[in-house]
């Protein structure tokens, strides 16, 4: 198990086992903070009653110390690990929990109450899944792990396969496989070895929508500038506290505001030059590179920069099941692995500037959202339910007429797409609220049971309770539904197996908990501001006064550039024959999931340029690639009994 994710840890390997008490634990090592072997895991606590494995790393794990040593602890090495299990043995789990800053998944072993404690840090940021596969319980940093045990249990959970349609990722706890869930961010569950599959109930330690609430009924009070200090004040913290290792250090630089400030506030606080690292795209529409460049250029980083072809690109596509795992289908995982890939070519460990965008009102779709709400709500909701099943109506009849027989070979007229596009209009139409609206425009397709066969639908992330109703502001529920879930499944899932796949540790100052709950207390007045001469919002405000402390304005300002590649022209181009072959209606049939006549009116629409389906058909493709890999010879499970009730592993 420990050797499916050797790419996780490729500098160590341990396993520890107690078969009196039916549990072994296994671990790969990436080494960070101290490379000695008092740094090796599986690690025991100093009185002999806790085991650990873990993934992460502490940041003031070094504050944390000095407390412990004041309170009479003495320690073998100099490793957040070490710590850790001294805090837990001084203070218990739980109130260690709330001291810790980090990111950080674990499995904890109690010899004395033989009873197992998984636990994941506050925002998901590391990966921990885990399941009941006949009598072993089984748990790891990635499936893989799991499959390498003889009882796992490999069955599709169309649930789940409907949600990846949907969103393009798997919301907690959902896995692709029925009997693993992921543990949400946050929580924490106890198992022992008498616990059946239905009593498994995730404690949560530390909860999103609540802290979200709490800072928004006590807001922060100052002005603009006061904001942009105390946020520099808590960023710089956060950076700093993410600089320390014993192993060579770097950061991921797009030139967008979220990187710019990271790399900006590390180069402050740094002796040397800050190795910084970004890629380019020959095409103007997704090349970023110039903007990295400029800004590396006026802080004074070690920059480093690739240029890539699509062809180059196109590539990375054959390996993407093998390093996401889990069928994932957010396109801009190329350019991240590729990214990471060539920042770990210099260092071990990067910095990044994810989630700036969902904590400080960043993305357009925001504005957007809000502006159709103000159109929609003018009409009654009683007129607007049949009026959309209407626009349904033209739509299908539009493609009847106009698409169904148009050739492959070119684009239909302007047109005759404009049916194509009603149903969008249509499945917006009838929404209830802002965050409904949102929920229906941002996911892929609706109802998913209609391409999966035997799903149900589950709802899913976008339109969960908690973060809908834990703020009243319409634009701070949107914020905080991305937070909860599409940072949470698809952007941390997206850096964590795209570098870890290289063994790349990347961490993210944004998600320091102090940052996160300070963003949450700021006004939106403080993150929002009109675009002088245009009718539009943009966000981000309190972030660009921080950044323009330390960069030109001009080296910042400009439209927002998605870190993207053009699916929906490589599907109808270079792509087209490996995505035709996954999705042949044979095929489809004979694994009896995806509904053959769905995919393929699907697929002839976007062939013959109807409507842009490059995200739903996307999302399909990597599930049936990622299908490919997994029963590929030499990948399936033997069915044999065994004995041992509790088994991990973990980098």
């Amino acid at each position: 198990m420990a050797d499916a994710i050797a790419h996780r840890g490729p500098d160590a390997r341990g396993v520890w086992a107690d078969a009196a008490s039916g549990v072994g634990l296994g671990h790969r090592r990436l080494s960070i903070q101290d490379l000695s072997d008092a740094g090796l895991q599986p690690m025991h606590s100093a009185c002999g009653r806790y085991v650990v494995v873990y993934n992460g790393e502490i940041y003031n794990f070094l504050a944390l110390r000095a407390e412990l040593e004041s309170a009479g602890r003495r320690f073998e090495g100099h490793s957040d690990t070490e710590v850790m299990l001294a805090a837990i043995v001084q203070w218990g789990l739980e109130p260690t929990l709330e001291r810790l800053h980090g990111m950080f998944a674990f499995a904890l072993w109690d010899r004395r109450e033989r009873a197992l404690f998984l636990v994941r840090d506050r925002v998901g940021k590391k990966p921990l899944y885990y399941g009941w596969c006949g009598n072993a319980f089984l748990f790891g940093s990635e499936l893989s792990a799991l499959r390498a045990h003889p009882a796992f249990e490999d069955e599709i959970d169309r649930d789940a396969l409907g949600l990846l349609l949907q969103y393009g990722w798997i919301p907690a706890p959902h896995s692709i496989f029925r009997s693993i869930r992921k543990l949400p961010a946050g929580s924490l569950l106890r198992v022992t070895s008498e616990d059946p599959a239905t009593r498994l109930e995730p404690q949560c330690w530390w909860s999103a929508p609540e802290r979200a609430r709490r800072a928004a009924s006590e807001p922060f009070s100052g002005s603009l500038g006061e904001a942009a200090d105390e946020l520099e004040r808590r960023l710089r913290d956060a950076v700093a506290g993410r600089m320390i290792a014993d192993v060579s250090l770097g950061a991921l630089l797009s030139g967008g505001i979220d990187s710019s400030t990271i790399v900006a506030l590390m180069q402050q606080q740094s002796e040397r030059p800050v190795k910084t690292f970004s890629i380019g795209f020959r095409e103007p529409d997704y090349d970023e590179a110039p903007f990295a460049r400029a800004v590396a250029a006026h802080l004074g980083t070690e920059h480093r920069e690739l240029y890539v072809t699509h062809r180059e690109t196109r590539e990375v596509i054959p390996s993407l099941p093998r390093i996401f795992d889990e069928p994932f289908a957010d396109a801009s995982q190329i350019p991240t692995w590729i990214v990471s890939r060539l920042a770990r070519q210099k260092v071990t460990v990067a910095l990044a500037g994810d989630a700036g965008d969902e904590l400080f009102a960043g993305y357009n779709r925001y504005y957007r959202c809000l502006a159709d709400w103000e159109r929609y709500r003018g009409i009654p909701r009683a007129l607007r339910a049949p009026a959309a099943s209407g626009l349904r109506g033209l739509s299908r009849a539009g493609w009847q007429l106009l698409g169904a027989t148009a050739s492959d070979q070119a684009a239909l007229a302007g047109w005759r797409r404009f049916p194509g596009k009603l149903e969008k209009t249509a499945r917006a139409m009838p929404a209830a609220s802002v965050a409904d609206l949102y929920a229906r425009t941002t996911a892929r397709c609706a109802p998913a049971r209609r391409y999966v066969l035997g799903a149900h639908e589950t709802g899913g992330p976008l339109h969960a309770a908690a973060p809908r109703d834990a703020v009243d502001e319409p634009l701070r529920k949107m914020m905080l539904i991305d937070f909860c879930g599409y940072l949470a499944d698809d952007i941390l899932v997206k850096v964590d197996r795209a570098s870890m796949s290289v063994a790349l540790e990347v961490r993210a100052p944004f998600l320091d908990h102090r940052v996160v709950e300070f963003a949450w207390s700021l006004p939106t007045e403080l993150c929002v501001e009109a675009v002088p001469g245009k009718r539009r919002a943009r966000g981000k405000r309190v972030l660009r006064e921080l950044l323009g402390r330390h960069v030109p304005e001009a080296l910042f300002e400009r439209r927002k550039q998605g870190f993207g590649v053009p699916i929906g022209e490589w599907l109808r181009g270079p792509l087209r024959d490996w995505a035709g072959d996954l999705l042949d209606p044979t095929r489809l049939a004979g694994q009896g999931l995806l509904c053959p006549k769905a995919v393929s009116r699907l697929w002839r629409q976007h062939q013959v340029d109807w409507r842009d389906h490059d995200n739903l058909l996307w999302s399909m493709l990597m599930f049936q690639a990622w299908l490919d890999e997994q029963r590929a010879p030499g990948r399936g499970t033997a069915p044999d009994q065994i004995a041992v009730s509790l088994a991990s592993a973990s980098s």
